[in-house]
Order: structure tokens, then C-alpha cells, then sequence
């Protein structure tokens, strides 16, 4: 299976069902019916994409978007992206700050609009002091829509387990001997996302690297 055979199933799991749960048993049915090889090929690609997605820019996307900062829910929050398909991944992969352009995205905000605190103040000497949110609202969003999706990742190993009668850890062996490593979960394998760890609460940093979303939030007039 190539890079066109991985977002081919990817993009039809979302067309031909109607809700997550019905989405992950129809790839796993799909999975199941290939080979073990190609089964492997799934997760190679999945895990290469998952990895790109893997930077501090779309970690601090994710981070203002939820208010939350958890390095399992960062990985949550980029299985979700791959599952919206390769035109909206390929969009903000390179570029987080693309985010906004993706309508599942002005959706969510269109629902946070009455739950989620302002992120900002503005002083005397009109300089904005960027707040990070500790607590949203997140029950406003429809539990399908929810920004994270983390069985998306999973969905391999029921399959890979019933096609080989292998323990999934064979599956993420075969993958690594590909030459193909996930960054994933980082920090805990001393992984780091790619580019230049930065603050979050540094305002001038934040609208320099994502104009976009600081726009969106008011952090610029």
C-alpha cells in the first residue's frame, strides 16, 4: 500500500459511514481483509503522517484551541487530523496556522463562542497579556466533532492481530524495522516535536509564528 492507498481508506472510512464507532469498525473490516504486509503499510504511513504533524507550532494550536496541554492529548488532537482526510492535513501539516481554514474547525469555534473565557486583556498602554484558559466548556462541543480522536490510531491492531494471530507489539516491530520511528508519545522516549520549543504565553512569539489564530482570539487589532 503507498501514501495514495493509506488517504484512499482514510477519506472513504469517513464517506461510507456515519459515526466514529461505525468508522473504526469499517476500516478494521477493510484491514482485515488485506495482507499483514499491507497492514503494516497502513501504520507505516499513518505513524510517518502522525510524526510530521508532530511540531511545537501545531502543539501550540492544539494547546490554545482546547486550553489544554496534555502530551497525550496533543497526540489525540493529531490522529484527528489525519482522520479529516489528506487536503486538510496536507493544509496545516507544514503550516499549523492553517488551522482556521479547515471547516471543521470554524465549526468548533462557532460553538465555543458562548462557553470559552476570553484569552485576553488589554493594558493601559493598549499591549493585549495573553491568558491561557485553564477550563472550557468542552461538552459544548457534539462528541463527534470533539478535536481528538484517539482510537483513530488504534484501528490496526485489532485487524493485525486477527490476520497474523501476533501480539500487537509485532506490529509496532515490523513499522520500526521499516526505518520508520513515532514520535509519539513524546517526552516520554525523550522524543521532542520538530522545530524550536517556545513559550506559549510569550504574546509576541505567538503572533509572529501563528497570525492566524492570534487574529482569531483578538490578541491583534
Amino acid at each position: 500500500m503507498d501514501i495514495d492507498g493509506f488517504w484512499e481508506l482514510v477519506e472513504r472510512s469517513a464517506r461510507e459511514t456515519g459515526t466514529r464507532s461505525a468508522r473504526l469498525e469499517w476500516l478494521e473490516d477493510q484491514l482485515c481483509g488485506l495482507s499483514a504486509e499491507e497492514i503494516v503499510d497502513y501504520e507505516v504511513w499513518f505513524t510517518v503522517c502522525a510524526s510530521r504533524a508532530c511540531s511545537w507550532d501545531m502543539y501550540a494550536v492544539y494547546w490554545t484551541i482546547t486550553g489544554f496541554g496534555s502530551s497525550d492529548g496533543f497526540e489525540y488532537f493529531v490522529s484527528w487530523l489525519i482522520s479529516r482526510g489528506r487536503d486538510a492535513f496536507e493544509k496545516v501539516a507544514d503550516c499549523p496556522d492553517r488551522i482556521l481554514e479547515l471547516p471543521d474547525v470554524q465549526r468548533l469555534f462557532e460553538w465555543m463562542k458562548n462557553f470559552v473565557h476570553r484569552r485576553t486583556t488589554w493594558s493601559s498602554d493598549g499591549r493585549f497579556r495573553l491568558k491561557r484558559v485553564t477550563r472550557v466548556r468542552r461538552e459544548v462541543w457534539p462528541r463527534e466533532e470533539n478535536p481528538e480522536f484517539e482510537s483513530f490510531a488504534y484501528v490496526t491492531f485489532g485487524s493485525y492481530v486477527q490476520v497474523t494471530g501476533l501480539e500487537v507489539d509485532s506490529l509496532r516491530e515490523a513499522v520500526r524495522a521499516r526505518g520508520v520511528d513515532s514520535k509519539f508519545p513524546f517526552l516520554t522516549f525523550h522524543a521532542q516535536p520538530d522545530g524550536e520549543k517556545w513559550d506559549f504565553d510569550d504574546e509576541a512569539e505567538f503572533v509572529r509564528r501563528l497570525p492566524q489564530l492570534a487574529r482569531q482570539y483578538g490578541l491583534t487589532r
